[in-house]
């Protein structure tokens, strides 16, 4: 094998994120629901007989040193493998959206040289390299929609409903350090209770469980009405306007609206066809984007890259999940 192409590194939202603590070291734990969803970007990969490790860019350029080149020197450097390759990046996602764009290129990036380079790791093992990398990775290279505890190191797969979502991101970025370390960052008074659900372990993978009634996810309700809330999602607000004002567009035009992760992309949960939902979203686009360029044009500023926004559907498990045994039998 000499090359792998379009290789596919999905979204994720969390259906909700409740602040439950804080280690010693600072980090706070976390309890949340993660889907993927299909708003991805789409990776290439080429093996390069020197060694040597280079990442191409297609559209607007990544940091030097991404994600994507360290989490391939850390694979040589656990294996021992000296095998490079060039990897070329589509990126679709925005950036700075909470989203997990950066650590799911990474998970994807993981497991393709894994099977590009034949070292042949188990999920386990790609799970704990993963976690090197960032708290995001691990839920990407799980392969599931998971309830994720601790700072992202535990995981427990879930079954979800299928679900539709507009998704909106404004023309802005909102630091997760400046989030954390704000005043207004919301603590959960305790840890969620999902029946049925066993003692967690660290990277653990355990057999999964229908949410649908506990985070009340059926296809009649609307998210306001949804389990659980964002407790990041006052800060982000106090720090951008357009955060507000995303939040507010999506609830008047679907009647609900919720932050994912850190920000600053907001979602609303939505049914019905997508191309009429498509053109909801479009509309709303286009009235964004024709007030933000007024604006600038006014203030005689550069245009920012502008809102983005899709319509999107929840993934029963990562495209890649195959990809990777669950078994132990490392290399």
């Amino acid at each position: 094998m000499n090359a792998l192409y379009d290789v596919p590194a999905p979204a994720k939202l969390n259906l909700f994120l409740h602040v439950v603590g804080k280690r010693a070291d600072g980090y706070h734990l976390l309890q949340s629901v993660f889907t993927l969803i299909d708003w991805a970007d789409t990776l290439h990969f080429e093996r390069r007989a020197d060694g040597q490790l280079a990442r191409h860019d297609r559209g607007a350029s990544l940091p030097e040193d991404d994600l994507c080149l360290r989490a391939a020197r850390l694979l040589r450097e656990e294996t021992g493998c000296t095998q490079g390759a060039d990897i070329l990046i589509d990126k679709r996602l925005p950036s700075g959206a909470g989203m997990g764009g950066g650590s799911s290129d990474a998970a994807s990036t993981l497991i393709a040289l894994n099977r590009l380079w034949g070292l042949n790791l188990s999920r386990r093992r790609l799970l704990a390299l993963g976690l090197k990398l960032g708290a995001d990775v691990p839920f990407f290279i799980g392969g599931q929609n998971a309830l994720v505890e601790g700072i992202g190191e535990q995981l427990r797969p879930v079954t979800l409903p299928p679900m539709q979502f507009a998704v909106l991101k404004p023309p802005v970025s909102i630091s997760t350090q400046q989030i954390f370390s704000s005043p207004l960052l919301a603590m959960s008074e305790s840890l969620a209770i999902v029946a049925g659900f066993p003692a967690s372990n660290d990277l653990g993978l355990n057999p999964g469980l229908s949410l649908e009634l506990s985070l009340g996810l059926n296809a009649g309700n609307s998210l306001s009405r949804s389990f659980g809330r964002n407790d990041l999602q006052n800060a982000a607000e106090a720090a951008s306007q357009e955060v507000v004002e995303a939040l507010n567009l999506l609830k008047k035009t679907f009647g609900n609206s919720r932050m994912t992760g850190s920000g600053s992309a907001v979602f609303a949960r939505v049914n019905g066809e997508k191309s009429i939902l498509s053109q909801a979203l479009a509309t709303l686009l286009q009235g964004v984007n024709v007030k933000a360029n007024a604006v600038n044009a006014s203030a005689d500023t550069e245009a920012s890259a502008g809102w983005q926004g899709e319509i999107c559907r929840s993934l029963d498990q990562h495209p890649l999940k195959d990809w990777v045994d669950d078994g132990e039998k490392d290399c």
